[in-house]
């Protein structure tokens, strides 16, 4: 009975194969006829089993990088897999408007052209540039993941302010607001001076900054003469201090908690409160509190009750409105001059000035040099101020809670697990989400204020006039909120907004849930999250059933890349370099369960030539003959060989399953390489040679039979991760029409008679070989040297295997015979073990045996040192604790190198022992 799985043959018309595979002749013809034929499309209508994956939507201003590469090859695996199995697959396209990525492209593009700044021409008008240079070149990264492979549904593309998702985004923030879950606040944000906004915690980047620790003296009021010293990095907030904070254990400040200090330049008297933020271990242990201008502090603020003056303004320059009717002539301590001096100077300069003014004073207790991790913009790359401004904010500990609920009772599952008790660690202590942006490009916020300030949040300005109609009996002017919102709002909706929602759409009645989110660690709060939150409160189900959650993209050396090391590697180039498939297959290799990826180029070379070995295997079936066969039918396979790549073939289809059902891409690509190289490639054809080389007959055509139908199993096998030249394979070998394989069954195992025996019979003499192979390279005995193989303790059925694979040994083991040993070893043996049997190589004659007894030892003796060496590094706790990951890793990673060394030395001493 034939296998469901076979495939249909179809003539080749394109004769035989290359010598060489050459990807860029044939990696845009394949994806262009993929695409033209809907192989990527999904049905709504389909009777089969819908699976679904949604893109993270890349920025529409991005190009292809490394990250990319491996979030999209890795969805691009699943999908290809599923669509096999025949599961009605939809991989959703699209991307993200990225508000201030394109909003600083356009501007930057704006300068460069010679144009109007964005204020000069207006808010229409830029938007209108916007909009003219995504036309132009928004599609950038949509045409660079095809360069990939990546087959994704392209018709379905979608765009984050596209009209229908702009509709969702609008149905989603006033449905929040009016169920109170989205609000207006003033609180502390992020601040961005150049771009003039606030910017999500995942914009911020903390970079290490030599500054100073300037200690300086508060004076206590009615006390002349007394000070309390605070310590700070930052002189220039001290404008705005409202308090100075002691812990209420501290028994050094006991008696002035309740008190007074008088604020320096400024000459306002400020409490002095107990309060645990201060550490009695740090600095002085009295810390200055700035609410308006510190997380802590504002915090802090809240806790006593404490005013909170802003001292910068939007651009970080020094605004006094909001301290003026308090700034007090202090003689030796405040002059009001000096603070109206300061007026609108950029916060460096203020601080410049303002310490010269304190060490004036006398009020600098000492300066000291101050390592310290400061916030930078990460598009800017100007250090962030926390702004206390008026912000929406979004309610998250109310909509986290089901989101926590779902992950702990399974509804979403993470993989690997860890990664559940990091987003559980977010979640439970999740703050409120500010989702305004002081910018032009993106969603804006459909708020309308009327004159007296009342706001009225409605879907259009049509309805806000009526809602405002109603509230005051008569038409009121209004004007809409200016600020847009974070990206991530929109984004969070992705996984039910892309369908179509609000509208009831049939699409999203069949796919939403997804299925799988393949995603990287650093965005789970950031959107995994949110994406929970807002796809429980709006659809009543979690938006997918599984996060599968990968690392970091690497250098070799697993240090971050980075433009200033110089070690960032491009996609692309390594595609044009050496092909897509090598650059995938590479991923997939690497891919252990949230780990980070060590990338180099040499890897991505090892697995062109992967590809390459394939290609010649391919080529070498195409010349002796193998033609796909209809009618082959694997359980009537009698010889042993046939028997075995059958069964191996079985494995191998079992091994590809279960590691793709557990999101093990490593192991996927692991168990296709060891069954295309070694047991295919290697093994089965060099074990096939002699019958295709000899006369025709039964054996031929059923090693054919069987050639021909594993061949078919690795096409679909090796698929998702190296579509190209499997698709070329299989079009050119006549396994199907052109472009066909994307849409060919997944492989299934099928019946092989006698599997078990054939599987002793040919593992046996694998092993036999490859230890005689070892003893050979271990003992530097030259290929042009054949000796025999004598048998030791062998019992009458590995003899007989041998005498029926002798033709085999000889060639691949380069022995003369196999025989029997009956009596003692003969002097200057090397020796290996198979099953019962000891495998014996006489090589006195051959080589100097004590002549590599000594280079071995030697040998040895090195390997040992360079451990020894290296376990005394990591021994080291300083080494351990002080020198970067990624060379603790390496040192890790060459200790291991030089134990496996020594063991193999050992062993091949020991094969020579006496």
């Amino acid at each position: 009975m034939r296998a469901m799985s076979d495939p249909v043959v179809h003539a080749s018309p394109l004769g035989l194969l290359p010598r060489t595979f050459d990807p860029k002749a044939v990696e845009t013809r394949i994806y262009e006829g993929w695409e033209r034929s809907g192989a990527f499309a999904a049905d709504p209508d389909s009777p089969a089993r819908p699976f679904t994956i949604m893109i993270p939507p890349p920025n529409v201003t991005g190009s292809l990088h490394m990250g990319h590469a491996l979030d999209n090859t890795l969805q691009d695996i699943l999908i290809r897999w599923r669509r096999m199995q025949g599961r009605d697959a939809l991989w959703q396209p699209g991307t993200d408007h990225a508000g201030i990525a394109t909003q600083m492209v356009v501007e930057r593009l704006l300068a460069q052209e010679g144009h109007q700044d964005r204020r000069t021409m207006g808010r229409e008008a830029f938007l209108a540039r916007v909009w003219e240079w995504k036309a132009q070149s928004g599609g950038a990264i949509t045409r660079q993941l095809r360069r990939l492979g990546a087959s994704l549904d392209w018709p379905r593309e979608r765009f984050t302010m596209d009209e229908g998702l702009s509709a969702a985004v609008r149905e989603v923030f006033v449905t929040l607001h009016k169920q109170g879950l989205i609000y207006r606040d003033r609180r502390l944000v992020n601040w961005d001076p150049q771009f003039q906004t606030a910017i999500s915690d995942l914009e911020v980047e903390s970079r290490e900054v030599r500054g100073h620790l300037w200690h300086l003296r508060y004076p206590i009021e009615g006390e002349p003469g007394r000070f309390i010293v605070v310590a700070t990095t930052r002189p220039e907030t001290m404008l705005g201090d409202t308090a100075v904070a002691v812990h209420p254990e501290d028994a050094r400040y006991r008696d002035l908690v309740g008190r007074r200090a008088v604020l320096p330049l400024v000459g306002r008297a400020i409490p002095i409160v107990a309060d645990e933020h201060s550490d009695p271990e740090k600095g002085t242990g009295a810390v200055k509190i700035t609410p308006a201008h510190d997380f802590n502090d504002f915090a802090v603020g809240r806790r006593h009750d404490l005013p909170m003056p802003s001292v910068l303004d939007a651009e970080a320059r020094v605004v006094l409105d909001e301290i003026a009717p308090e700034m007090r002539a202090v003689e030796g301590v405040a002059d009001p001059e000096f603070l109206r001096g300061l007026a609108g100077k950029d916060r460096f300069a203020a601080r410049q000035a303002i310490v010269a003014e304190l060490e004036r004073l006398g009020l600098v207790e000492k300066v000291e040099p101050h390592v310290h991790q400061v916030p930078h913009g990460d598009r800017s790359g100007v250090p962030i101020e926390p702004r206390l401004t008026w912000q929406w904010f979004v309610d998250a500990k109310t909509l986290a809670r089901p989101a926590i609920e779902a992950v702990e009772t399974g509804q979403t599952v993470f993989v690997p697990r860890q990664w559940e008790n990091t987003f559980f660690a977010w979640m439970r202590d999740i703050q409120p989400w500010c989702v305004s942006r002081q910018l032009w490009w993106g969603h804006q916020i459909p708020a309308w204020y009327a004159p007296d300030g009342e706001v009225f949040v409605e879907r259009t300005e049509e309805e806000a006039k009526a809602a405002a109609r109603a509230h005051f009996g008569r038409d009121v002017p209004l004007a809409r909120d200016e600020d847009v919102l974070d990206t991530w709002f929109s984004s969070a909706l992705w996984p039910f907004s892309t369908l179509g929602w609000p509208e009831r759409t049939k699409e999203l009645a069949r796919y939403y849930p997804t299925d799988v989110l393949v995603t990287g660690f650093d965005i789970i709060f950031f959107w995994v999250a949110r994406m929970m939150m807002m796809g429980l409160h709006f659809m009543g189900e979690v938006p997918f059933r599984t996060v599968c959650i990968h690392g970091l993209v690497r250098d070799e050396r697993g240090q971050k890349m980075s433009k200033s090391k110089g070690n960032v590697m491009d996609p692309l180039e390594l595609i044009d370099e050496y092909g897509a498939d090598a650059l995938r297959f590479t991923i997939a290799a690497l891919a252990g369960p949230g780990r980070d990826i060590k990338l180099g180029r040499k890897r991505v070379e090892d697995h062109r030539a992967f590809g390459t070995k394939l290609w010649n295997a391919a080529r070498f079936c195409q010349m002796n003959g193998v033609r796909p066969d209809p009618h082959y039918d694997p359980a009537k396979a009698t010889a042993p060989l046939a028997r075995w790549i059958l069964d191996a073939s079985n494995t191998a289809v079992a091994e590809a399953n279960a590691a793709l059902e557990a999101f093990r891409f490593d192991e996927y690509a692991s168990a296709c390489y060891r069954f295309v190289w070694h047991t295919f490639c290697d093994w089965f054809v060099e074990f096939a040679k002699p019958v295709l080389n000899g006369p025709d007959g039964a054996e031929k055509e059923e090693v054919r039979g069987a050639a021909q139908h594993v061949l078919g199993v690795i096409l679909r096998l090796l698929h998702p991760v190296m579509p190209f030249i499997t698709e070329e394979l299989w079009d050119r070998l006549g396994y199907g029409p052109e472009c066909s394989l994307i849409r060919a069954e997944w492989p299934r195992p099928v019946e092989v008679e006698g599997a078990e025996e054939a599987r002793r019979e040919l593992d046996w003499v694998v092993r036999l070989i490859s230890e005689v192979r070892a003893v050979r390279s271990e003992m530097n005995v030259p290929p042009s040297v054949t000796v025999p193989l004598l048998l030791q303790g062998a019992r009458a059925e590995s003899l007989e295997r041998a005498r029926r694979w002798i033709e085999a040994i000889r060639r691949l083991g380069r022995a003369t015979e196999v025989r029997a040993l009956d009596g003692a070893p003969p002097r200057g043996v090397a020796q290996a073990v198979v099953e019962e049997a000891t495998v014996m190589l006489p090589l006195a004659e051959v080589i100097d045996l004590g002549a590599e007894r000594a280079r071995l030892a030697k040998e040895r003796a090195r390997a040992a040192a360079e451990a020894e060496r290296i376990a005394a590094k990591l021994g080291n706790a300083s080494f351990v604790s002080r020198a970067p990951e990624e060379v603790v890793e390496e040192n890790r990673e060459r200790l291991a190198a030089a134990q496996a060394e020594m063991a193999r030395l050992d062993a091949a001493l020991a094969r020579i022992a006496g």
